[in-house]
Formats: C-alpha cells, structure tokens, sequence
C-alpha cells in the first residue's frame, strides 16, 4: 500500500512539473482524487481483476481441451477443480496434481484427476483415487513414487515407462504404514483447498 501512494505521489510531482494542458490536468485531477481516496481508505477496488495464479490459468487451459466433449454436458456447478503442486522429479520445477470431488468425477471407487507437467503436458490421467495422494521418498526412472488410496486401501503406483499407471486399484497393495517422511498432495478434505472453476 506504501508503494503505491509514493507511485502516486511521484505521478502527481510529474504531472504538476509539467507544462499545463488538458490532458495533462485530467490525469492530475485523476491522481489527486485516486490518492485522496486511497489514503483516505474510500477507493473502491471491488471490481479490480483478481489476480489469477499462472498455474490456475495452464490448468484451466489444459482442462478446456482435456474434457472439451465433457465440458458440453457438465452441470456449472460441476465444472471446478483442485490442485497442488510438487516437484516430482527433482528438475526444480514443480507438476502439478489435479483433482475433482463431484459426481461428474467421482465414483464408489473414488476420483478421477490428472498429474501434468509444468508447461501443462499430461503425465497421465488417474481413476478411482481417493485424496490426499502420497508422496514418497523412493522413486523410480528420476519420478517419485507415490501412494493413491483406492477402494479404501494404499497401492504403491510406480513410473512406468514415462507414465504413472492410471488406475491404482489394480497395482500393488502398500501394506506398510505410511512413511512419516512422505508428502500429502491433494488434501482437499482436510485442507479446505480453494476451488478453481474451468
């Protein structure tokens, strides 16, 4: 807030050394009234464009062409989803894990969800995965191996040629407790996630 009222200020020292047409005074009486207000605590900032995570928006994007023939026959109400972010591979650039939590997505077995790169590429797609998703230590060609919970039980769910298989129900049960030092994403029950419509 400081920084924008010395912007300000420093606005209204230029416009006031500067020699004096019309336009010239329109934009000082615009940034006096906008100082007055914003020092006053009067501007109205409700309409102000909220300010959307890149991650959100390469989502958002990747979804649009991803369900773009389910897209036409989704309810509004259905059309939101959840995501965390994690560096899956250590190349010091996060992917993110996507998740849904509507009837759309969901079923008995659980949900559906993607796991995308940073540019927004897919790693793969997920089904019948309840959440929070696991984090390991371990892993497997450079990627983490992860723990999906499905059906009520863990699986232990491995790259595998470039991709994590799609559907943890059938890999290999964990019949370990979970590793303490393991990482939970997709949380969304337990963490209040926020929702992102798409």
């Amino acid at each position: 807030m400081r920084n924008k009222i010395l912007v300000l200020v420093w606005i209204l020292a230029l416009c006031s050394c500067q020699s004096k047409n019309d336009s010239k005074n329109i934009i000082k009486t615009i940034v006096q009234d906008t100082l007055s207000k914003t020092m006053g605590g009067t501007a109205d900032v409700s309409n102000a464009p909220a300010k959307e995570d890149k991650a959100v928006e390469l989502i958002r994007k990747q979804l649009s062409i991803l369900l773009e023939k389910d897209i036409k026959v989704m309810k509004k109400e259905d059309r939101f989803f959840y995501y965390d972010a994690f560096d899956l591979n250590n190349d010091q650039k996060n992917e993110y894990f996507v998740g849904f939590s509507n009837a759309y997505f969901c079923g008995n077995g659980g949900c559906s969800g993607y796991i995308l790169n940073n540019d927004g590429s897919v790693i793969n797609s997920f089904t019948v995965t309840d959440f929070p998703i696991y984090i390991t230590t371990s892993s497997t060609e450079k990627f983490y191996d992860l723990l999906m919970k499905s059906g009520g039980l863990f699986h232990q769910i491995k790259m595998k040629n470039g991709k994590y298989p799609t559907n943890p129900s059938i890999e290999e049960k964990w019949k370990n407790e979970l590793p303490k030092e393991s990482t939970k994403v997709l949380d969304i029950y337990d963490m209040k996630y926020k929702k992102y419509p798409f």
